[in-house]
């Protein structure tokens, strides 16, 4: 459905199968008796299997920062010279601000579009888990860091255009009226923008530096990695409700993911400038733009670009790369949690 703007641009509604819950609220108080009623979630009654799926999966990815020994990593590092310590706060704090932005803004934005309540609900679930991994550097600089230094990285991170410029770009979306766009830009924020700050301590990693962070690392990876997937499978199913939009989206998608790679090799070229790893961040962006087109439904295109990222960065990702964390059950080594055990009266006979 199109409709124009009062400017006689163009713009576009979706017509979701929407839950009655999010209709206009100025439409329930002028017309409360001809609106439906609102309806309670029911999981038993499922329309889209992918929803319990993925709602099943990120459920038992749960995990928590506070559960991972980051304090181990405390003896390396002390011993980093100052420039990778400076570099290291400031990848974390630009992760910060972007899972700030997708957990504040870009996961609740498209519950108002879901088709169902079962989709609003892994919207909430990843929501939250955004939240968790803005959390998780937080929990970086407490272990590592003074406050003043924690105070610093924030200021530059508020202060420099070329971080701010990436997540303008997909604020815009998200405040749009397009609900089509608002998940190529959730998928391309999940699927490729986090990724120049991912490198880093997966290259850390494959030298046997911050093993415990790298751990937690790879925890948010598999979680963005279903992320992705998720707002991408939902795009490519709004899309086959409106297949006169497939040519029309098809080219926004290709022209602002290069607008996106431009914005974080921009950051990127400054970020890591005098640390002669510039070349690889590039190729771990392109890898990374390729999934995430392929999330999408779309064939990947950076396949020269990408040609050239380092094994050892690919083997840092995988569950058996000399870490100590499980990366697919979520509770390895380096995922600290209690068990508990039931007590007996002799246990209270001091």
């Amino acid at each position: 459905m199109s409709a124009t703007s009062p400017n006689g641009t163009s713009t576009y509604h979706d017509r979701s199968i929407t839950p009655p819950q999010w209709r206009p609220l100025s439409d329930a108080a002028n017309s409360p008796d001809t609106n439906p009623p609102m309806r309670p979630i029911n999981w038993n009654a499922i329309t889209d299997a992918k929803d319990l799926e993925v709602w099943l999966r990120l459920t038992s990815n749960f995990w928590l920062p506070e559960k991972v020994p980051l304090s181990n990593d405390l003896p390396v590092w002390r011993t980093l010279p100052e420039a990778e310590k400076d570099l290291t706060i400031r990848v974390f704090t630009g992760l910060t601000l972007l899972d700030t932005v997708q957990a504040s803004v870009g996961e609740i934005s498209q519950i108002p579009d879901a088709r169902t309540e079962h989709e609003q609900a892994v919207y909430a679930n990843i929501a939250f888990m955004q939240a968790v991994h803005a959390r998780s550097y937080s929990s970086v600089f407490s272990t590592m860091c003074s406050t003043p230094e924690i105070t610093a990285a924030y200021e530059w991170a508020v202060a420099n255009p070329k971080l701010q410029a990436r997540a303008d770009a997909v604020m815009g979306h998200y405040a749009g009226t397009d609900p089509l766009k608002r998940k190529v830009a959730s998928t391309l924020l999940s699927s490729l923008l986090l990724y120049a700050g991912f490198y880093l301590p997966l290259h850390f990693s494959a030298r046997g530096v911050m093993m415990n962070t790298a751990d937690m690392i790879r925890l948010i990876l598999r979680d963005k990695a279903v992320h992705g997937y998720y707002s991408g499978y939902k795009f490519q199913r709004g899309l086959d409700a409106h297949p006169e939009r497939v040519a029309e989206m098809e080219d926004f998608t290709f022209t602002f993911i290069d607008e996106l790679l431009r914005l974080e090799f921009d950051y990127t070229d400054e970020l890591y400038d005098g640390f002669n790893l510039i070349r690889g961040v590039r190729s771990f962006v392109y890898y990374n733009a390729n999934k995430a087109l392929m999330n999408l439904g779309y064939p990947a295109i950076y396949e020269e670009q990408a040609a050239d990222v380092e094994p050892d960065i690919i083997a840092a990702l995988t569950p058996d790369s000399s870490e100590t964390h499980d990366f697919f059950s979520g509770s390895g080594s380096a995922y600290v949690i209690g068990r508990a055990e039931a007590t007996e009266n002799s246990d209270w006979e001091f």
